[in-house]
């Protein structure tokens, strides 16, 4: 049965329910809120997500993306495929001092990201190109539902810095992707519960490994 609470009660439950209600202000919280108003209002024209009901974007959109929230790090973040903005947007809006690069080689979606910038009035900027070729390192990257976990550190490995994490969100524990895991690189795997969603969430934490740091050293 369809929730008759409005999305900002949802939104606040969700953040309780984490532990994170004293971590996103209200300030914060609102702008969320319009950001999910903006992003209804260009997906009736522009396909950027299948999720259209406005309860479930909080839950699926924002709620999914706040639980990274604790295991960001540092002050530079890069969203990889970032697609409408997530979680790389919402992650901004809670992390005021987060510098936060929103990556798409996608025309459409990067056009919508500008503009989602614009209209929050956002200190982030946009990366129309392909994950390969950005430049930069980062303390954090985010990649939700990207890729498999090989795949995407060789796009993304030049991009970590040597104390940085990639924060990788998976839907069921991805054990044959962790088996395949490149060297180089060391994984930690935390099942992720977000209130309302009822399907398995992961969070693979990959950090280079001691001995590549001493080699990259």
């Amino acid at each position: 049965m369809p929730s008759s609470r409005p999305p900002a009660a949802i939104l606040d439950a969700g953040l309780r329910a984490l532990g994170l209600d004293a971590m996103v202000s209200a300030e914060a919280r609102a702008r969320m809120l319009a950001y999910l108003d903006f992003l209804a209002a260009w997906n009736r024209h522009t396909n950027l997500t299948a999720v259209r009901d406005p309860l479930a974007m909080v839950t699926r959109h924002l709620l999914d993306s706040l639980v990274l929230l604790p295991h960001v790090q540092g002050t530079r973040l890069a969203d990889l495929g970032s697609g409408a903005g997530l979680p790389g947007i919402p992650l901004a809006l809670a992390l005021p001092g987060l510098q936060v690069t929103l990556v798409d080689s996608n025309g459409k979606k990067a056009r919508f990201l500008r503009a989602a910038i614009a209209e929050l009035g956002l200190d982030a900027d946009v990366a129309q190109t392909r994950i390969e070729d950005l430049e930069g390192t980062f303390d954090t990257l985010t990649a939700r539902a990207l890729a498999e976990l090989a795949n995407m550190l060789r796009w993304c490995g030049h991009l970590l810095r040597p104390e940085g994490v990639l924060l990788a969100q998976k839907g069921q524990y991805p054990a044959a992707e962790l088996a395949t895991l490149p060297p180089g690189y060391a994984a930690q795997t935390l099942p992720l519960s977000v209130p309302g969603l009822d399907a398995q969430r992961h969070l693979v934490i990959i950090r280079k490994s001691q001995t590549a740091n001493r080699s990259a050293a």
